[in-house]
């Protein structure tokens, strides 16, 4: 689902940073550049909508692991651009719904 959600953003004209960044505490499915933006992108897949689908399979919980992932990333490759976070929800028809700004590293 990865590589489909990456070549969605880049016919959107994000260019790849990175993919499956992992640490101890969280994981960056993608790390995307928009223009002068660093995206950090979860990546989701949901056969069926019935528990509210792919999106909101991004709890509070998956917020705070992306976050302290960002935050891990960020200080190991110091990066003066504006950051956000996205969302790539993918239903079992192979639908794709971006959800730009999906939190704030506040939330």
């Amino acid at each position: 689902m990865e590589q489909q959600a990456r070549s969605y953003l880049e016919q959107q004209g994000l260019s790849h940073i990175a993919s499956n960044v992992r640490y101890k505490r969280g994981e960056l499915d993608l790390v995307m550049r928009d223009g002068e933006t660093l995206v950090f992108v979860e990546v989701r897949f949901r056969a069926s909508a019935r528990f509210g689908g792919a999106a909101a399979s991004v709890d509070w919980r998956k917020q705070t692991r992306l976050i302290t992932a960002a935050k891990r990333y960020l200080q190991r490759h110091p990066i003066e651009l504006p950051c956000r976070f996205d969302v790539i929800a993918i239903d079992g028809a192979g639908s794709i719904q971006w959800i730009r700004h999906a939190f704030t590293a506040s939330s």
